[in-house]
């Protein structure tokens, strides 16, 4: 008995280091991983809900192919919608999914049609379930494409 008490004390102590170690492993091994992305912004759609012409509470909708950072290859898409917040302003209240290989990214929060932002990274799919984050959004080309660049935390 005392043989088996002294193993299972031993065995307990083994396994605490391995969870320990695992745990350190997870919580210092995810560390952040940046995606950087092109959308080529084809299908985006305003839709006029309003006072005639560019008004608050318009709606954006877009489902778009995107790139990698070298804008030579697909590597996925993205959806979403975006509802008019001030014009005068120039901004848009946004949420969006962009797919990718191993999974999918969510983001939301402000767009500009003035200046760059970024948006919070809330969650994603596969490789990304515990994403976290933010993403920065730049207009390239007078806005017919965009760079994300997702700065994603685990």
């Amino acid at each position: 008995m005392r043989n088996g008490f002294r193993w299972a004390i031993v065995a307990g102590a083994a396994m605490a280091l391995v969870l320990a170690a695992v745990g350190v492993a997870w919580a210092g091994g995810g560390g952040k991983k940046t995606i950087h992305v092109i959308e080529h912004a084809k299908t985006d759609t305003v839709i006029d809900t309003g006072a005639s012409g560019d008004s608050t509470g318009d709606l954006l909708t877009f489902h778009n192919k995107v790139f990698d950072r070298h804008d030579r290859h697909s590597v996925g898409r993205d959806q979403g919608h975006c509802i008019r917040i001030s014009p005068a302003s120039g901004t848009w209240e946004c949420y969006w999914t962009t797919f990718l290989k191993h999974g999918s990214l969510e983001v939301a929060g402000p767009f500009s049609d003035k200046h760059d932002t970024d948006l919070a990274i809330t969650g994603g799919t596969g490789d990304y379930r515990r994403a976290r984050g933010e993403m920065h959004l730049h207009a390239r080309h007078g806005g017919t494409e965009y760079d994300f660049i997702f700065h994603v935390s685990n």
